[in-house]
């Protein structure tokens, strides 16, 4: 059912890197989802030293530029070959499902949002990367852009477990919302540019990341066995 497992920043501060060990262990693929994002030198050598680990894919953001891009390509396929195994995949994190059109004009970008995540997956295309993540809502643009042997990773999926899953959609203002069962208040769901995961890949997409629909999920294995019935 589960073609690889995404582990992210909060678990891999948490567990560190053997929890990508114990998953490549016993055979899992790992999709090691830390956003590398910093100078060239320093994601090459975060590039590399997940080479080492073993994952099966690996993101880094497009937004750190060409040169970091192509430093993160450089580093997985040297890995490989040093190493005489298989070159992690490595995509670009575009756009935030977080963000809108809002909040790309507070950032400082003038250009409309898919606009903008086509541009940046123009540029990874163009540095060697495998593709890129973006939310379900800009696949279609992309796919025109780059073509169908482009990775499109999606994030953003949302289906028929939503409604007993989650608390409500914070509001524009990210009004806090108090979840079942809880004492504290939490922010409520905030990826703003969401699909089900079949209209995702009717779309276009790749792979799809399903996380909160499952995970926060009464049944866990049943809300991760209707999506697989859905699709």
């Amino acid at each position: 059912m589960v073609g690889a497992f995404k582990i992210g920043s909060r678990l891999f501060t948490s567990e560190g890197p053997s929890v990508v060990r114990h998953l490549v262990d016993r055979g899992d693929r790992v999709f090691l989802d830390l956003k590398f994002h910093d100078i060239p030198h320093t994601v090459g050598g975060a590039v590399s030293a997940a080479g080492r680990l073993g994952v099966w894919m690996m993101t880094v953001h497009a937004s750190g530029g060409v040169t970091m891009m192509q430093a993160a390509r450089y580093a997985a396929a040297a890995r490989a070959l040093s190493a005489g195994g298989q070159r992690p995949l490595v995509v670009a994190i575009t756009v935030l499902t977080s963000l809108d059109a809002t909040a790309l004009t507070e950032l400082g970008i003038g250009r409309p949002l898919e606009a903008q995540v086509v541009s940046l997956a123009r540029q990874a295309r163009a540095t060697g990367l495998d593709g890129v993540v973006a939310s379900p809502l800009e696949i279609a643009a992309i796919r025109r852009e780059v073509g169908d042997q482009f990775l499109i990773v999606t994030p953003g999926i949302r289906g028929a477990a939503e409604a007993s899953a989650f608390a409500p959609r914070a509001s524009a203002d990210k009004t806090a919302v108090r979840k079942p069962g809880t004492a504290t208040e939490e922010p409520g769901d905030d990826q703003t540019r969401t699909m089900s995961a079949g209209e995702a890949l009717a779309a276009g997409a790749s792979f799809i990341v399903v996380g909160r629909p499952i995970i926060e999920a009464a049944d866990p294995r049943a809300a991760a066995e209707k999506l697989l019935a859905d699709l």
